[in-house]
């Protein structure tokens, strides 16, 4: 059976930004997911273009898709439009990180 698109955020969702305890899906850093076949295409963008971790976090992600059943390539696409901010940040994710509404 091949991964579906919520297997795929759950993978994602094991995946962290080493400087901030929310998950990279709850952080709104994953704009886009689709599953063809084999491969899994993601739409991403980082919370800077100097991040320090803009190599470790898409390796991070393709590693943890990769385990899926079914799943042979990740292609990760990082994207500077639109402009992450604090307001691409889930409910969840604004709770651990204590910001108010």
């Amino acid at each position: 059976m091949t991964a579906t698109t919520e297997d795929v955020y759950d993978q994602l969702r094991q995946v962290f930004d080493p400087e901030i305890p929310v998950n990279i899906v709850d952080l709104g850093l994953v704009y886009d997911v689709k599953v063809e076949d084999a491969t899994v295409k993601i739409q991403m963008t980082l919370t800077s273009q100097s991040c320090p971790e803009a190599q470790n976090i898409p390796e991070m992600m393709k590693r943890r898709v990769n385990t899926l059943d079914g799943i042979e390539y990740t292609d990760i696409d990082i994207v500077w439009e639109p402009q992450w901010g604090p307001h691409c940040i889930s409910e969840e994710g604004r709770k651990i990180l204590g910001i108010e509404e």
